[in-house]
């Protein structure tokens, strides 16, 4: 999302966090051999899968949020959210100052250590850094994760208006350069399953939502090998994206650029930084065939 670089930024703390092994009482006998298996509804805890889609919605809207906020996000009552929220608040994830909460950073000790040590993007991080210090804009690399993409690795070029997207964060493929990039590189014969079961949500007044259109848009981005997406994420943010692929040619993610759209046209994201996009993924792809 597109924010100001000169704004100030607080400082949010970590809390201790306290395990109890009351968790571990319930006196239920566990075969480790069927760990794998598909989950038994039995099985399912559905007080963990709300507290993840309260953790989700925070990523999703980019705010602080009230507790009744939350829970209109995520479909909890208001008491549950507020019960997962404080739970967040008292294990570190979370804080708040009564009224509104935010998450921490300790959030990213839940997948931060996993994005970073997958190798690819370790390799990716240099190239991407170079890339963003000579359009001296902000770059970012993200894999498909379902019909969202999940930003790994990325540098924000710092200016008084600038495109800052954290580590761990996700937004909808539909409507991101680099999630129409994946999506669109998947075999043909899964777009059809992939355009009945995605929610093309109204992000813009731009955004693509007949499914339709979408898959015209995913056969011109496999066809051109790359895309461009003008506001239909957020008005104001302009991205171009293209494919990262590994030694044997599988797509392993995507890396864009992302530009205000008052310091460039789409014409001149095409022809002025498509290019140097290209050979950065060229040279990631290379280094992977080295490094493997």
């Amino acid at each position: 999302m597109v924010k100001d670089a000169g704004s100030p930024s607080a400082s949010k703390g970590k809390q201790g966090r306290k395990s109890s092994s009351s968790e571990l009482t319930t006196g239920e006998s566990v075969d480790d051999s069927q760990d794998g298996a598909s989950v038994n509804p039995r099985d399912y805890v559905n007080s963990l899968a709300r507290g993840l889609e309260v953790l989700r919605a925070f990523n999703r809207t980019g705010r602080k949020m009230t507790v009744s906020q939350v829970a209109s996000e995520t479909g909890n009552t208001r008491a549950g959210a507020r019960r997962i929220l404080l739970t967040l608040v008292h294990e570190g994830y979370a804080l708040t100052d009564g009224k509104l909460f935010d998450l921490t950073p300790q959030v990213l000790e839940l997948g931060y250590s996993v994005l970073s040590s997958k190798g690819v993007w370790d390799i990716a991080r240099p190239f991407i850094a170079q890339l963003s210090e000579e359009v001296r804009e902000s770059v970012s690399a993200a894999i498909l994760e379902r019909f969202e993409v999940v930003y790994v690795a990325g540098t924000q070029y710092h200016r008084v208006i600038s495109v800052g997207i954290s580590v761990g964060s996700r937004f909808p493929a539909h409507c991101t350069a680099n999630g129409r990039v994946l999506l669109a590189m998947t075999p043909e014969e899964d777009w059809d399953t992939i355009l009945e079961n995605i929610d093309l949500k109204k992000m813009t007044e731009k955004t693509v939502t007949r499914k339709s259109d979408f898959r015209n848009v995913l056969k011109k981005v496999r066809q051109q090998g790359w895309s461009l997406v003008d506001q239909e994420l957020e008005i104001g943010l302009m991205s171009i994206a293209v494919p990262v692929r590994n030694s044997s040619g599988g797509i392993v993610g995507a890396i864009n650029v992302g530009v205000p759209t008052i310091r460039m046209t789409p014409q001149q994201m095409v022809d002025e930084i498509l290019p140097k996009l290209l050979a950065t993924s060229e040279n990631i792809g290379a280094s992977l065939k080295a490094g493997h």
